[in-house]
């Protein structure tokens, strides 16, 4: 293997020196050992590492945390080292996107095996980005080929770019120039493969504005110069007067932005605008995305202007779109998984980008929110999707049995081993494994694990010869194995090694657009199976269904329509029994105040809730959990508010 060459970021001397003797003769290249992030920085600019050691806590003002943000922006991969393993100390490491995390005092195994999986999930990723620059480059030369529409030709571009910049909403037009019409072309998704296209005369439609006033809106939008984003907090600062922006994060409730312009040449430049319901859909990643993506987007978009068809230089004549108001290409290969929420399209961009790929997927959410549904998607997208697909819940495996399982074993190995068995990992070989409920593994089964995600070989309990195995990993789970690291539980390096690429299954209660859709999908497969006929759900039911909290989400919800099914007497569900709303629901915290601004109260609301929680704002009894927020949201409450995380005021 070409080792990679690295410098140590670490203020003790003595554990730098361990550092380097450790590495060296594995065959790294140590080009340097630095105790401040200003020499850091220094031998970064000389040396240009491949990787680097961080010690989280340093000599001086500037912490790791502080150099870890600056190797991000330069591109530079990471593994922090520490002394503190605690949840505070995991939670601000994971919020810098390192590569592993080697905790002190640490053996030679542990820090070559952290390398090792560092250097795996990095050629993971430049993998996957030279995938993604080609597969894009590709996608331009077909659609400029293609016969489609121009406004047709903008829409397929923006979907091949939506697995890696996801958007609700795309705008693309030049700078609005004084005394130039006003032209801008608009997607807003709408479902998996559906668009609503968006010209100037259906906008002027939609928000009741005349050509000249959506001009004049257009002109005050703010223009960047490079690739940028902005969370919820940041635009309610930018938006404070009218825009075109502003009228679009209105209209269709975005919260997030990110803009993308692109230079044409002869002082012409493009604006390509993203924006997102979510809050903080992007981050500092999808900036390096953008750079890596650019050299394309720019060379289509400067062949599609100089079209003839182009709206731009074509005439006024055909700023009006010419298409269907709605489109949708392709079948949706997530037929069967119920929804449209925005959430939810999330996971199947997602899954679309990771599928073909061989990177170990880690699909994380509550019980019941369709993890499984997700893996057997990534697999039949796959490469691989001719081969076995093994499933396997760790949860259900008795401690005794887990190796025989996972591994096999040979006749006589063991008391009660009759004859040969062969094991999940051996039956799934050239396909794909889908460890459910991974957290649930005891510590030993972790290590002998991570052996065999590693060598990719396998050995029979008392077989005396190795088998060689091509497996792809998806694995999931119900717990937060942050968490589960940090109180010893789960194996760190296990963690990293799976953690390649996470999918995050939303919980019911924050996608509940999709009740509806989802109480009708199963009323109509336990009518049609008890053999009813059900017309539906009334609606006051349905506004009830939407006000409860879902703690067995999906799941729950199917069992619920298969009892009322079965206990109703009508062709209608007029009545459901729902758990008490108000013991389901967390409960705000009441404050006795005088009268105060709305903001007053909301932050009185909140430290109190924080008071309660002791601090904790994220995971299991934390306050935004109290106060059934994502932890995001509140953290972007609190920042609004002026809310310190110590939630002193």
């Amino acid at each position: 293997m070409d080792r990679k060459s690295i410098l140590i970021v670490e203020d003790e001397f003595i554990i730098a020196d361990v550092l380097a003797n450790i590495l060296k003769p594995a065959g790294y290249k140590v080009c340097g050992i630095a105790n401040s992030v200003k020499e850091a920085l220094e031998l970064i600019e000389e040396f240009k590492p491949e990787f680097v050691l961080l010690d989280i806590y340093l000599k001086g003002k500037l912490t790791g945390i502080d150099l870890a943000h600056k190797l991000m922006e330069l591109n530079i991969p990471f593994i922090y080292i520490s002394a503190n393993s605690n949840q505070q100390v995991l939670d601000s490491a994971k919020m810098t996107n390192p590569y592993g995390f080697v905790i002190k005092p640490f053996r030679d195994k542990d820090v070559l095996t952290a390398l090792d999986i560092a250097v795996y999930r990095h050629d993971n990723q430049l993998e996957n980005g030279s995938r993604q620059t080609a597969h894009l480059q590709k996608k331009a030369a077909e659609i400029l080929s293609s016969s489609q529409s121009w406004e047709l030709k903008m829409l397929q571009m923006g979907k091949s770019v939506q697995p890696y910049i996801p958007f609700e909403f795309l705008s693309f037009g030049l700078e609005q120039k004084e005394k130039e019409e006003f032209y801008e072309l608009g997607f807003s998704r709408i479902g998996y493969d559906e668009y609503q296209l968006i010209g100037a005369n259906e906008l002027m439609m939609i928000t009741s504005k005349k050509l000249h006033e959506l001009a004049r809106l257009k002109a005050n939008d703010l223009v960047v110069q490079m690739a940028t984003w902005y969370d919820e907090i940041e635009l309610e600062a930018l938006f404070q007067v009218p825009s075109l922006k502003k009228l679009y994060m209105d209209k269709y409730k975005l919260r997030s932005h990110l803009a993308l312009p692109v230079e044409l040449g002869h002082g012409q430049t493009a604006h390509y605008n993203f924006y997102s319901r979510r809050p903080d859909a992007y981050q500092a990643d999808h900036l390096l995305l953008c750079s890596r993506l650019l050299p394309v987007i720019e060379n289509f978009t400067a062949k599609m202007l100089r079209k003839l068809d182009s709206p731009l230089i074509s005439g006024s004549e055909s700023y009006s779109t010419k298409h269907p108001a709605a489109v949708s290409a392709q079948p949706n290969p997530f037929t069967g998984i119920i929804g449209n929420s925005h959430l939810l399209l999330t996971v199947f961009d997602h899954v679309s980008q990771v599928a073909k790929a061989d990177a170990s997927v880690l699909i994380l959410g509550e019980s019941g929110t369709g993890k499984e549904k997700i893996a057997e998607r990534i697999h039949a997208l796959s490469l691989r999707k001719d081969k076995p697909f093994i499933r396997i819940n760790c949860a259900a495996l008795p401690t005794s049995l887990i190796d025989s399982e996972l591994f096999g074993h040979e006749k006589g190995a063991f008391t009660g081993a009759h004859e040969r068995k062969i094991g999940r990992f051996e039956q799934a070989h050239t396909g794909t494994i889908f460890l459910d409920e991974i957290g649930e593994l005891p510590l030993e089964s972790q290590s002998k694990l991570l052996r065999v995600l590693q060598e990719k070989e396998i050995e029979r309990i008392g077989g005396r010869t190795t088998i060689k195995t091509d497996v792809r990993i998806i694995a999931a789970t119900n717990r937060d194995l942050t968490k589960e690291v940090a109180e010893g539980r789960f194996r760190l390096d296990l963690f990293y090694r799976i953690n390649v690429f996470p999918i995050v299954m939303p919980p019911l209660r924050e996608r509940k657009e999709d009740i509806a859709d989802l109480a009708n999908h199963f009323l109509a497969i336990y009518s049609r199976k008890i053999g009813k006929t059900i017309r539906g759900i009334a609606p006051q039911v349905m506004d009830n269904m939407k006000r409860y909290h879902w703690p067995g989400n999906i799941r729950e919800l199917e069992n619920l329509i298969e009892r009322n099914v079965l206990l109703t007497r009508d062709d209608m569900i007029t009545s459901m029994v729902l758990p008490n709303l108000l013991e389901q629901q967390p409960q705000p915290v009441v404050i006795e105040t005088g009268v105060s601004t709305m903001s007053d109260g909301e932050r009185a609301h909140i430290m109190a809730a924080l008071k309660k929680c002791n601090g904790k704002i994220w995971g299991e009894g934390g306050a935004a959990s109290l106060l059934n927020l994502p932890p995001t949201t509140l953290n972007s409450k609190m920042k609004k508010l002026g809310i310190r995380k110590d939630f002193g005021a």
